[in-house]
């Protein structure tokens, strides 16, 4: 953990001090995310029943799709704006 993850959290501009749950959760919100299996997941995971990844992880990965859109909108509506008068 100490060789690995904190140099690379480092080198990625994470300043807060990581521990290996937080690594652990990233790793399944990045699996979910990227369409892995729900099984291939789950075993890496080692939870007792798919069910429960999909109830952990999935529900994270949907509010952080929706905080990124949320925010990118925001965005789009400011530059529109400074554009009006263009």
């Amino acid at each position: 953990m100490r060789k690995v993850v904190w140099p690379a959290a480092k080198r990625a501009g994470i300043t807060k001090r990581i521990g290996w749950h937080t690594f652990r959760r990233s790793l399944a919100t990045l699996l979910i995310d990227k369409d892995a299996p729900v099984k291939l997941t789950q075993e890496i995971m080692r939870h007792a029943s798919s069910r429960v990844t999909l109830e952990l992880y999935q529900q994270v990965s949907m509010k952080a799709k929706q905080a990124l859109q949320a925010s990118s909108e925001g965005r789009i509506r400011v530059v529109k704006s400074l554009n009006v008068g263009a």
